[in-house]
């Protein structure tokens, strides 16, 4: 029976495992960490539970599929419970929008802080759903194997529609005036790690996905979701492998012939797939003569996504004004970004993101809020150096909240932060960065790393620093299309 070993056990390793183990194939995840599902973990402070990330679920159809694929059902193993206003976005001005797939609701509140953007709503939501539809028929089921696959005409007519000369934020700007609304959208830039300034108008699909399909979020915690995956791929016979760190792939004649960890023990394979940050893992675990295409130069020239600095806040009480996501907005959105990719410095006066999970799902914090909070932050520079104090900067973000009528020092019961250096040392996540590269060069956009080694004839490559992108739909879409061509190939 051919065999497949998956480095890493994120989403996108176990979408590609189940997949490939339903057809039939040998497949032995292993991961360094002690849990499954990557990013997506679980923290526990006394009562209070936390999903590190992500904290936002989209396309739940996405990862249904991924029983399906295995003859399951997806409620026989968890619950998608849609969120009905998902999103309080706090702007900088005091005024409130709530982000619903309501769309009378969202015309509602539109009438009162961008008439402009009431009126102009629907021909918004038509243009957000065309990119999307577009987008979905012609790049996100692609594997791009070889330059011939992006010369087809019918990709470069789907190109040329989806916007891909605008920037995001200009494109927000055709539909709605007020600055401090344009902002609220803007925002879904940093959901691929980038500026809204500098990436294409393209990804504005975003809104799509939380405005039309709507937000969910998992019953249990969205660490549900890995569990549930983990689950299954046993059931498949799936071998899954923990604490266990790959230190090298060894190779000859452009193949992998085996690999090699830590322990000194080596492991065969006819085929090997990184799920693992690409940038970081492949320069680490390759050596450079073996792959002439990825050089560490050509790696250094990709530019870095944000990182994120975070608090896992545990409170006595329950604040009112919060929903299950909030956002509060800066007062200088423009500046913060300039900040972060020019400055490579922490913004004073930032965008903070909120998860309130309790509000939805009491049972992750039944004695008050369980506040997973976000700041976007410069990816690390190449030595790895922290540019800021945690405590200070922690400190000044519950300060800022405060000021904005959120109540949490007197009230902290339980509290930890994680830095960018360890989200570095954690995930293997290159400068620390949480989707690899950005997405401000076109060629990074729309041409991401493949996710088949160019000189490695049985590498390939799932998660968000290879195609179609970030995001946890995206990363288990890369699972699932690297699956199908190896099931083919083997």
């Amino acid at each position: 029976m051919k065999k497949v070993v998956i480095i890493g056990g994120g989403l996108g390793g176990l979408a590609a495992a189940i997949s490939l183990a339903a057809k039939g194939y040998n497949v032995q995840i292993v991961e360094k960490n002690n849990h499954i599902g990557g990013k997506l973990m679980p923290y526990k402070l006394g009562s209070h539970q936390f999903d590190f990330g992500p904290n936002t679920i989209t396309m739940p159809q996405i990862f249904k599929r991924v029983f399906e694929l295995a003859g399951e059902k997806s409620e026989n193993y968890l619950t998608f419970q849609k969120l009905p206003i998902h999103t309080r976005n706090v702007l900088s001005n005091g005024q409130i929008l709530d982000f619903t797939n309501d769309h009378t609701h969202m015309k509602k509140q539109l009438a009162q802080v961008d008439e402009y953007g009431d009126k102009h709503f629907h021909s918004f939501v038509d243009e957000i759903t065309r990119l999307y539809t577009l987008s979905e028929k012609h790049f996100f089921y692609k594997t791009f194997q070889s330059w011939t696959d992006y010369v087809s005409p019918t990709l470069a007519s789907a190109l040329l529609r989806v916007r891909p000369f605008e920037s995001l934020h200009h494109f927000f700007s055709r539909y709605f005036r007020k600055r401090e609304v344009i902002e609220t959208f803007a925002r879904y830039a940093t959901y691929i790690g980038s500026s809204p300034y500098k990436s294409p108008a393209t990804f504005s699909m975003i809104a799509y996905l939380e405005l039309v399909q709507g937000v969910y979020f998992i019953k249990g915690g969205n660490v549900r979701l890995a569990e549930s995956y983990e689950q299954l791929a046993k059931k498949l016979g799936v071998e899954i492998t923990l604490n266990t760190t790959v230190t090298k792939l060894n190779v000859d004649h452009k193949k992998v012939t085996s690999i090699l960890l830590a322990n000194g023990e080596t492991i065969s394979a006819d085929e090997v797939i990184m799920n693992a940050d690409l940038l970081k893992a492949y320069p680490e675990l390759v050596e450079k003569q073996y792959r002439p295409h990825f050089s560490d130069v050509k790696r250094n020239r990709y530019e870095p996504s944000i990182s994120a600095f975070v608090i896992l806040a545990g409170l006595s009480i329950r604040n009112p004004q919060l929903l299950h996501h909030n956002v509060f907005f800066s007062k200088q959105y423009k500046e913060e970004f300039q900040e972060m990719f020019q400055e490579q410095k922490y913004s004073k006066n930032p965008t903070v993101y909120i998860s309130n999970s309790s509000i939805t799902d009491p049972e992750q914090s039944p004695e008050g809020d369980n506040l997973f909070i976000l700041v976007n932050a410069p990816a690390l520079g190449r030595n790895g150096e922290a540019e800021m104090n945690p405590h200070e900067y922690k400190e000044h973000i519950y300060s800022l909240l405060e000021s904005k009528g959120l109540s949490i020092r007197k009230h902290l019961v339980q509290e930890r932060v994680i830095t960018p250096q360890d989200i570095s040392t954690k995930f293997g996540a290159y400068r620390g960065t949480l989707y690899g590269l950005s997405s401000h060069k076109r060629k990074d956009a729309f041409l991401r790393p493949s996710n088949f080694s160019k000189d490695i004839r049985n590498l390939s490559f799932v998660g968000g620093s290879t195609h179609p992108g970030g995001g946890s739909p995206m990363v288990v879409i890369s699972g699932l299309n690297v699956a199908e061509v190896l099931a083919k190939r083997l």
